[in-house]
């Protein structure tokens, strides 16, 4: 039973960091893609990032792109998103997800899902 497991959100200033885990178990990775969703109240689920297990090929939303970057430790099976100078519209539930689909945005395209790591920006 794959299980995913996210840690890492919390409180955070505007301009802050915050460094989100997602510990994986249950099945080899190797050919899957890795995701990170966030999803805001009344909002619909948000691409983030992805990583491609095995080569480590990544893809990242534009709002993502180079403040966030997504990293994946074999031994640990963890996947990270790193976040830097976040604002106060990241805030948001945080998701990761595995796909069998190439580095795919659609979050319908994920099978596994996490229960989510809240991250919350003060302005």
């Amino acid at each position: 039973q794959v299980r995913l497991v996210e840690s890492g959100g919390g409180l955070v200033q505007t301009g802050g960091s915050l460094r989100l885990s997602c510990a994986a178990s249950g099945r080899s990775f190797t050919t899957y893609t890795m995701g990170w969703f966030r999803q805001a109240p009344g909002k619909e689920r948000e691409f983030v990032a992805a990583i491609r297990w095995a080569s480590g090929s990544t893809l990242y939303s534009d709002s993502a792109k180079g403040r966030f970057t997504i990293s994946r430790d074999n031994a640990k099976t963890t996947v990270y998103l790193q976040m830097n100078t976040l604002q106060p519209e990241d805030a948001a539930t945080y998701y990761c997800a595995t796909s069998r689909q190439y580095l795919v945005v659609n979050f319908r395209e994920y099978d596994d899902w996490g229960q989510g790591t809240q991250v919350t920006v003060s302005s």
